[in-house]
């Protein structure tokens, strides 16, 4: 009997779409190096990871009222987004910024 095995890309996007925690530890991890070359793109990535994690652009931007093709250009390497659109983002994919600084925070703690 063959053994049905997912790819590691569909166990983290899965992760990513059911598990808040995992979701906010991946953004807290790539918010540790957005002052690095590279980190603020790094950031977006996640950020764009877990929008197709859960339920993709499209509803993302039902959820948020900013159009499908901003959130593209805005979510890509190089992207520039206002800071209150990363915000409407995080909090309607459901790890609000604070979610993820507090996190950050706590890690420093222990």
């Amino acid at each position: 009997m063959t053994a049905r095995t997912r790819s590691h890309e569909d166990s983290v996007l899965s992760m990513l779409r059911e598990d808040e925690d995992f979701a906010i530890e991946y953004l807290a991890a790539a918010l540790e190096d957005i002052d690095e070359p590279g980190g603020e793109d790094t950031f977006l990535l996640a950020i764009r990871r877990i929008a197709e994690a859960r339920g993709g652009m499209s509803s993302l931007s039902q959820n948020t009222g900013l159009a499908r093709p901003n959130l593209y250009r805005s979510l890509a390497a190089g992207g520039d987004p206002k800071l209150s659109t990363v915000l409407k983002v995080l909090q309607a994919l459901g790890v609000g910024m604070s979610k993820v600084v507090s996190h950050k925070a706590e890690q420093a703690c222990e």
